[in-house]
């Protein structure tokens, strides 16, 4: 790990504290130790820090009752607990209150280093990205994209960072997960804002009328042709020219835009003039574009002209963070628009809705807060107002040993997700970590770990 961070080490164990503190200086970080909470709220306000490592079971206030306080004082302050006590009830409750991760005792020295990593690097994205919205001003329009995930945070960091470029963006992710909205972001934090965004959708134009959609045609040029029309590409001159479900383009058509994408002109249907314009190109598509190139269902050529910037979303299932943070903001909006007096969640429903897949992602999310609080018969969404049959909690799933330690369990539930994502990721072990919301190095630690090929 190269990044250093200020960190408050809370543990009441003196040689626990002590060990711990050396073997953290040694690797380059600033810590500063309290032995109790009342100690580490005190030093929250005389000096700054990136990261509070607490025990859980502590004389006074506990680990839960501190990350609170954290909260209040500073809700960026990542909170990572330690303990030999707990639940996985109290692991579940503090991830739900908004600690960064936890760990079991003994403490493992590397998950401690990749824990700390990931805390950092998803602070530095922060930083980042708020430094973006300072310089684009009012123009960043990233912020209409919710987000607490890490992953996600790269991913905004990503499309802030390329857009004032004239490169041409893929956006790729499964269907519901905002693509359309991240490509609006990305046009209204370029240089191009003052200029239109111009839509195509590939799936709703048939392959006949496609050309005529984007480039235009002239009076005559087939039947129905009435008079000339401008396509698509001009009407987006000099602005942004968005196509999505860039998947569905038949052959024949790539081959045209591949012109189009190389030298910026074109011609309309029925005319042999050629036209030139100025247009950045943004597609976007939930297919797997690779797998159909060596099908011969789509042309290499083509994917690299549209793929110069890559921009992975993921799924919902992978932004276990992002949850109930968009669920209560889509309650709310809902609320708002449906006269409805919603104070949010129950605490049924959140777990519940943790632990559904969402196989329609964001959207499948939204609609679903639309209708419960349509449905909702008190101030609290609960449990009979979701459309599915929750599934049993982790808890329910492991406890079934009592005799079981926390660790065990939490090693046996994390060991079954990670085999869950391999498999549907076919292998794929950049994939797979993308659905577990880790990086690549965390997986392969944890595939070695855990000993999983």
């Amino acid at each position: 790990m190269n990044e250093k961070a200020a960190l408050l080490l809370v543990e009441d164990e003196q040689v626990q504290r002590e060990s711990l503190a050396g073997y953290l200086r040694r690797q380059g970080h600033t810590v500063s130790v309290a032995a109790e909470a009342s100690k580490a709220l005190h030093l929250l306000q005389a000096e700054p820090v990136d990261i509070v490592l607490s025990d859980f079971k502590m004389p006074g206030l506990n680990g839960i009752q501190l990350l609170e306080k954290v909260k209040e004082f500073n809700p960026e302050i990542a909170v990572v607990l330690m303990t030999a006590y707990g639940t996985i009830a109290d692991a579940v409750k503090a991830m739900r209150l908004g600690a960064w991760d936890y760990l079991t005792k003994p403490i493992d020295l590397d998950e401690l280093d990749i824990i700390l990593g990931r805390a950092l690097s998803l602070r530095r994205l922060m930083n980042e990205n708020r430094l973006l919205k300072e310089q684009f001003g009012e123009k960043y329009q990233f912020n209409n994209i919710i987000t607490a995930d890490p992953v996600m945070e790269e991913v905004l960091n990503l499309s802030a960072r390329s857009a004032r470029s004239k490169a041409s963006i893929l956006i790729q992710g499964p269907s519901g997960t905002g693509k359309e909205l991240m490509a609006r972001a990305i046009h209204a934090a370029s240089d191009r804002t003052n200029k239109p965004m111009i839509t195509v959708n590939c799936a709703a134009i048939t392959e006949s009328l496609l050309e005529s959609e984007l480039f235009g045609h002239e009076k005559g040029s087939f039947t129905g042709a009435v008079g000339r029309k401008n396509g698509r590409v001009e009407e987006a001159n000099g602005g942004t020219l968005f196509i999505d479900e860039v998947g569905d383009i038949p052959l024949s058509m790539q081959v045209k835009l591949l012109r189009f994408l190389q030298f910026g002109e074109f011609q309309r249907v029925g005319s042999n003039q050629v036209q030139h314009v100025d247009v950045r190109l943004i597609s976007a598509t939930n297919r797997n574009l690779l797998a159909m190139i060596e099908e011969g269902r789509y042309r290499e050529d083509f994917y690299y002209r549209l793929n110069v910037i890559n921009i992975q979303v993921p799924g919902l299932a992978a932004r276990k963070r992002d949850i109930p943070i968009l669920a209560n903001h889509f309650i709310k909006k809902s609320a708002r628009e449906n006269h409805r007096d919603i104070d949010g969640l129950s605490r049924a429903a959140q777990d519940a809705l943790l632990r559904y897949p969402f196989p329609g992602n964001v959207r499948e999310l939204e609609n679903m807060m639309e209708r419960a609080v349509i449905l909702a018969r008190g101030n609290l969404i609960g449990l009979e107002e979701l459309p599915f049959r929750p599934g049993p909690s982790p808890a329910a799933v492991l406890s079934t040993d009592e005799n079981q330690t926390l660790s065990a369990q939490v090693e046996y539930f994390e060991r079954e997700l990670i085999r869950q994502a391999l498999e549907q990721s076919r292998n794929n072990q950049s994939a797979a970590a993308r659905r577990l919301g880790l990086n690549e190095r965390n997986l392969r630690y944890k595939l070695q770990k855990y000993n999983l090929k």
